[in-house]
């Protein structure tokens, strides 16, 4: 590549003389004092980066430092000698759990597809809540009545998983008789969805119904807490759009079809992408806390597979540290897949 004078200096025919570019001195005083310039910027907004310290100290201790323990997977079990001096075994523990054929291999794909299944029902149903959520509180005038709601909504998330496991085991618990069953049960029981054996023998202790409690309760405990980004979202529409509709003709549901989701795309697009990303990602603690022997069929799922012979029965590190590891491989490419295909179909990525 070619240097001339010509991308540096600047010819001023009133003098007849070269000088120096005015934005290229700009880029070089700015190149040279960058780190004072950040130096600068850190002791200015120095709260700022204090309160950003607890969060990188969990990012680091409970994201970064376990991943040491990931090459478990690919080394000889040895409790004794330290993972790092371990032999490595390649990636035998994978092919146990894909190829073997023996009842680990098989309650390992049974645990990869309730997860697919309860994850994509999650997707499915949990996802669009949060969204007409929001459109409901935006459609709410009274500021008093709005602030209510979100309240109420908002509640579940800030009670802990063992709280809202408890509240539905006591909602839907078996019994002995119709006076004993929950409320929801005795419910769906008066409704004809289901008979009164099932009501008895308990809806958690039916492999039919886990997944459907687990979503209802999963949209229960988050749905208002999620709805938070769309509402934020919604407000910051300018209220000309509104009106340049309503002199269009729209009413509520054009507006709201016209005007409001359109809006409001991009937020949908990133939260989707990053809710993709975590599709397979089936906290272990709420599924182990509600399933029993007679759900396994539909309740296990991979975290609990790992958590189950990783450390309760078997004390297999390896195989359950692989059994995670492909985890996390297939959600890392729904990300990439997901981006992608967003950021060709509505210009709008999370990268």
């Amino acid at each position: 590549m070619k240097v001339r004078a010509a991308d540096f200096l600047v010819y001023d025919q009133e003098t007849g003389a070269y000088r120096e570019n005015p934005e290229q001195v700009v880029r070089d005083d700015v190149e040279k004092h960058y780190w004072l310039h950040v130096g600068r910027t850190i002791i200015k907004d120095w709260r700022l980066y204090l309160m950003l310290v607890p969060m990188l100290l969990v990012f680091l201790f409970w994201r970064y430092f376990p991943m040491y323990e990931l090459l478990s997977c690919f080394k000889v079990e040895n409790p004794v000698v330290p993972v790092s001096g371990q032999l490595f075994s390649g990636f035998s523990y994978f092919k146990r759990l894909l190829f073997a054929g023996d009842s680990l291999s098989s309650d390992f794909w049974r645990a990869m597809r309730n997860t697919f299944i309860t994850s994509f029902y999650g997707l499915c149903f949990g996802f669009p809540m949060p969204i007409i959520l929001a459109l409901f509180f935006n459609e709410v005038r009274s500021n008093g009545v709005r602030s209510v709601f979100q309240v109420l909504t908002y509640l579940p998330k800030f009670m802990s998983t063992v709280i809202m496991t408890s509240l539905v085991t006591m909602l839907v618990k078996q019994g002995g008789t119709t006076t004993n069953m929950g409320i929801i049960s005795q419910a769906l029981v008066k409704l004809g969805v289901i008979t009164q054996e099932v009501g008895h023998a308990g809806l958690l202790n039916n492999p039919a119904y886990f997944r459907t409690l687990y979503q209802i309760s999963g949209i229960w405990e988050g749905a208002g807490y999620d709805s938070i980004v769309f509402f934020a979202a919604i407000i910051a529409i300018s209220p000309t759009s509104y009106e340049a509709a309503q002199i269009d003709g729209a009413n509520k549901w054009a507006q709201m079809r016209y005007v409001v989701l359109p809006s409001i795309l991009s937020t949908i697009v990133i939260m989707l992408i990053t809710r993709i990303g975590s599709l397979l990602n089936v906290g272990y603690e709420k599924v182990m806390l509600l399933y029993n022997d007679r759900t396994w069929v539909t309740a296990d799922v991979v975290s609990t597979f790992a958590q189950r012979n990783g450390l309760a029965s078997t004390g297999q590190k390896g195989l359950a540290a692989a059994a995670e590891m492909m985890n996390n491989v297939v959600g890392m490419l729904l990300v990439i897949g997901s981006n992608t295909i967003a950021r060709k179909a509505t210009n709008t990525s999370l990268y």
